[in-house]
């Protein structure tokens, strides 16, 4: 058998490959890729399975899931391509061995084009005139001959070859397609590329002298190896609106020698000349373009994956944001024209009664709000208020302030919510089906309500790009956007648990191994059949079996159920253990939930056997001394000056406090109560040089903040978060400040997501909405401007 005709083998593991890349143990990653074969969801691989792998995290087994893939893609191609070669006669043991030795897609590719069915080329239109004989001698570099006497033997008007130099074109065509389909030659050229190269941009004819968003990129250039990602996205987005133009560009010098040498040029012999003209005509005519799209679509993957961690991070602070708790809340949802809708929400977020007042049409109607919110208030005594902090929210929170105060309520926080996405969740399906006789602004009340309550519970139901977190999330790649925040979400979700009886059908959706139509079904059976009385019951629903049960149970809390354990997060499966414990201590199992000093009189080196290792036990024995302890921070209500509520009332130097709400590569976005958001650039964070902004503040940080400037005609706030001198222009430690980038320099415009109610610049789509006429004038307006404190 020769080597052409030798079977391709299909086994393939991809386990040792990744242990060796992630720097893993091999029994680890391959406990892993076997329980997600068997359709373990990673939550519950990361939390009830560390004995078997070794206590990986969450982010590692999602990483070895994405590498297998990956890898198990690569192979099913590879094989398909020995495949191909093969049944061409062409497989050669050295082709062979590079083929299977081949570590990307890219270099997988690149072996395969040569033998890659394609179109007519000038090539294959030379070889078709007989001139592949010519080009072999030019490709041999023979010592003998010369170019012009060997060229006219080919010269043939029939074959469409008329003179030597036609002759002579079509074998250097031939030779050209040989150099530029070489695997080496193209790797060197893509690495020299992504290394040394250049992303030039330029404005397009059509808006040469034209004044647009993206002037900062006029005239630019930058290193592909080191462009940030919020850059490149801003210039990508630039071309999509035809203002700007951007190329790749390269010296020929820096690679072009490098590429004759690996061709074999040996100058001075005859064929030398033709030999250099074919490698220089394969670099620019069919190398070139070829690189500068590969680079670009790496350098598009390299910069949505950057983007798509930012949202992600920011997307898993908010959602891990302190939650008021259980308890009954007023919500707001400010409005002028159409008045402020009120929604009362009970501990669970059912809703009790709603109402609309209205505070700018007069001195009439607003002393009709006071009497409404009284007899809210005083009928259902909440323990907070919850105003929305879009457009007049600021007025609203001052107005409810002071009537908490005057009926005896001081100790009733009124609190700001953001709004991002609330018009979303308003008009979706779900909302519609909690609340189907209900208007859609009396549903943003509720949502702000139960935000407050639980952020997490809540901003499950909207489609996190609607959120207001990300940064160019329209002009990333959507699937790759899709499946990370997903992730998030799954993983927030099931690292706080959720409450079995009072859960919604979306919420219930993100436990691990539930899903949406399930998810439905526990709802139903909910409503039809009362509260689950313990996690057994779960069983009882229609779909959810064994295998269900055991990725979903642990992730589920019973509180107030027959059995304890029900409201931690110690997996049913451990249950008979945890008896074992409290019958050695000789206490029932809820004497022993809670109680540290039982606890610490167990001996876990006791229980170690079978599957159950020290993770395990380390895992219970936590869970046993604070069952179902939430993971996230206490709840502390933001404070605002309630002198600053436009951004008109801003001032260079003044000091205010601000919540960050969205992090990107280059800074921090920061609401201090003025209806839109202002930028602390990276520079500005800290006094400390740091490079990425996470390294310093998360979403729903607090942050101490001056202002810079305000531009009031482009709704912009530049702060600074430095401890610097007031009215100090220098930098930290004496040193020259770092220029703060341009608006949309990088960044783009600010809001990015679909058109939503949140429309004050918080990243939700198109221009922050200006403020409504007649604003300056009304006489609630005039009421709060004349009782600043």
């Amino acid at each position: 058998m020769t080597a052409s005709e030798a079977p391709v083998e299909n086994a393939f593991d991809p386990v040792p490959a990744i242990a060796e890349e992630l720097k893993l143990a091999p029994a680890a990653v391959r406990a892993v890729v076997k329980l997600l074969e068997e359709g373990a969801t990673v939550p519950f691989i990361a939390r009830y399975r560390k004995e078997a792998t070794g206590g990986l995290d969450e982010v590692q087994i999602r990483t070895i899931e994405e590498r297998r893939t990956y890898l198990l893609e690569l192979h099913e191609r590879r094989t398909a391509i020995l495949s191909e070669i093969s049944s061409q006669g062409k497989l050669t043991p050295e082709l062979k061995k590079k083929i299977e030795a081949a570590a990307t897609k890219a270099e997988l590719e690149d072996l395969y084009l040569p033998y890659k069915p394609k179109r007519r080329t000038r090539a294959t239109i030379a070889k078709e005139r007989g001139l592949e004989p010519l080009a072999n001698l030019i490709w041999s570099q023979a010592r003998e001959g010369h170019p012009l006497v060997n060229a006219a033997t080919y010269v043939d008007a029939a074959k469409e070859v008329p003179d030597v130099q036609a002759a002579l074109a079509g074998a250097r065509d031939i030779c050209a397609e040989r150099v530029a389909e070489q695997a080496e030659v193209r790797k060197l050229v893509r690495e020299t590329f992504a290394q040394h190269a250049s992303l030039s941009v330029g404005k397009t004819k059509d808006y040469a002298d034209k004044t647009t968003k993206f002037d900062a990129y006029a005239k630019f250039e930058e290193p592909v190896s080191s462009i940030p990602s919020h850059r490149f996205l801003a210039i990508r987005r630039g071309e999509n609106e035809g203002v700007l133009r951007a190329s790749i560009e390269l010296a020929a010098e820096v690679v072009l020698p490098k590429i004759e040498r690996m061709v074999g040029i040996v100058q001075g012999t005859p064929f030398a000349g033709e030999l250099t003209q074919a490698t220089q005509d394969a670099y620019k005519r069919l190398i070139v373009p070829s690189t500068q799209v590969d680079v670009r679509v790496e350098l598009k993957l390299r910069s949505d994956r950057a983007a798509v961690d930012v949202f992600a991070q920011n997307l898993r602070e908010l959602l891990l944001g302190a939650p008021f708790g259980p308890r009954t809340v007023l919500a707001i949802d400010p409005g002028q024209r159409t008045g402020c809708k009120c929604a009362m929400v009970d501990s669970t977020g059912k809703l009790l009664a709603h109402e609309t007042i209205y505070l700018v049409q007069g001195a009439e109607a607003t002393e009709r709000g006071k009497k409404v919110l009284r007899e809210l208030l005083g009928k259902h005594r909440p323990s907070a208020v919850a105003v929305g902090n879009g457009t007049h929210g600021r007025e609203t929170e001052l107005f409810v302030r002071e009537l908490l105060v005057a009926e005896g309520l001081k100790e009733v926080p009124c609190v700001p919510v953001s709004e991002a996405g609330a018009s979303v969740y308003s008009a979706s399906d779900v909302a519609r089906e909690e609340f189907p006789d209900l208007d859609l602004t009396v549903r943003g009340a509720i949502s702000i309500a139960r935000r407050l309550q639980d952020p997490l519970a809540e901003l499950v139901k909207i489609d996190p790009k609607s959120i207001g977190v990300g940064q160019y999330q329209h002009d990333v790649l959507q699937t790759l956007l899709a499946r990370k925040l997903d992730e998030v979400v799954e993983s927030c979700v099931n690292r706080v648990g959720v409450e079995l009886n009072t859960a919604s059908a979306p919420l219930l959706a993100r436990v691990a191994g539930i899903g949406a139509s399930l998810a439905k079904k526990i709802v139903e059976f909910r409503h039809a059949r009362g509260a689950f009385k313990d996690r057994r019951a779960l069983l009882e629903v229609p779909g959810v079996g064994p295998r269900t049960f055991e990725q979903a149970a642990g992730f589920l809390r019973i509180h107030g159920g027959d059995n304890p354990l029900d409201a931690s997060a110690v997996h049913p499966e451990r249950y008979p253990l945890v008896e074992r414990m409290a019958t050695d201590l000789g206490v029932p199992v809820g004497t022993l939930v809670g109680k540290g000093d039982l606890i610490d009189k167990i001996d876990p080196k006791r229980y170690q056997e079978g599957d159950v290792g020290s993770f395990t036990l380390q895992d219970i024995l936590s869970e046993l001394r604070k069952p179902g302890r939430d993971p996230r921070a206490t709840f502390e209500p933001p404070k605002f000056r309630d002198d600053v509520r436009t951004m008109e009332d801003l001032k260079p130097d003044m000091e205010l406090e601000g919540v960050v709400t969205n992090v990107t590569a280059f800074g921090a976005f920061v609401d201090i109560g003025v209806h839109q958001d202002g930028l602390v650039h990276v520079s500005k964070l800290t006094d400390r040089y740091v490079k990425d902004p996470n390294e310093v503040v998360k979403v729903g940080d607090k942050l101490k903040v001056r202002v810079l400037e305000v531009d009031l005609v482009r709704k912009r706030i530049s702060l600074t978060a430095r401890k610097e001198a007031s009215g100090n222009a220098g930098g930290a430690h004496g040193k020259p400040p770092q220029p703060q980038q341009p608006r949309n320099q990088g960044q783009g415009p600010r809001n990015q997501g679909p058109q939503g109610k949140n429309d004050r610049g918080r990243g939700q789509g198109g221009a922050p909405r200006p403020q409504e006429k007649g604003f300056t004038n009304n006489p609630f307006e005039k009421l709060l401007r004349n009782n600043k404190p």
